[in-house]
């Protein structure tokens, strides 16, 4: 079969409750197949923590951010060896995985805080900000200041991550947010004040 044709038998796998299919193609070849495998037994319910630990150091980043990306409602699953990966897209949904999760360990909310500052690829800094936001724990909000000095798209993400944090910092920042040079900065700024029952928009 194809590499298509092989994906394609272990999604239909997944809805049809077929574990032993899935589990063969955990370790095809293709990395396609493996992240489709993983997906499969999800859905079935036969994935366990230590199955879905151990594509973590699959070779392959396709399939160690489909992990990442399970393991968002798998709180007992370690996501440490993630946002630490070589490559930055596993690190970007590992980190969103955290901001996912009902609550977080104080290491992994360090290590998102320090990403979200100085990640080299702003697509990780930009979901950091989203992921702090999310936790909403006080301790995030000083990266999402920062954040909201990025580059624009970050910016925009950073300036929503604001919501559930308070102070004169945090006001400050919305309020240099609407007039941010970029639209959609702006946009999520009057967002934000909407939500808080603002009419006073710059």
């Amino acid at each position: 079969m194809t590499v298509g044709d092989r994906r394609n038998t272990v999604i239909v796998a997944g809805h049809r409750g077929d574990t032993a299919v899935a589990e063969r193609h955990l370790d095809d070849p293709e990395p396609v197949v493996r992240a489709a495998a993983l997906g499969a037994l999800d859905r079935i319910g036969s994935l366990t923590d230590d199955r879905l630990a151990a594509a973590f150091d699959d070779d392959d980043a396709i399939v160690r951010r489909r992990a990442a990306e399970l393991a968002a409602a798998r709180p007992d699953v370690d996501l440490m060896p993630l946002l630490t990966d070589d490559d930055a897209t596993v690190v970007e949904m590992a980190v969103w995985a955290c901001g996912e999760r009902d609550t977080v360990s104080d290491e992994l909310l360090a290590v998102v805080i320090d990403l979200t500052t100085d990640a080299d690829e702003p697509l990780v800094r930009e979901a950091g900000a989203a992921a702090l936001g999310a936790i909403g724990d006080a301790r995030g909000a000083p990266a999402v200041l920062v954040a909201c000095g990025d580059k624009p798209h970050v910016r925009r993400r950073a300036v929503l991550a604001l919501a559930p944090f308070a102070g004169d910092e945090i006001e400050a920042a919305i309020d240099r947010a609407l007039t941010d040079r970029d639209w959609q900065v702006r946009q999520a700024a009057e967002d934000l004040r909407r939500a808080a029952g603002t009419v006073d928009l710059i």
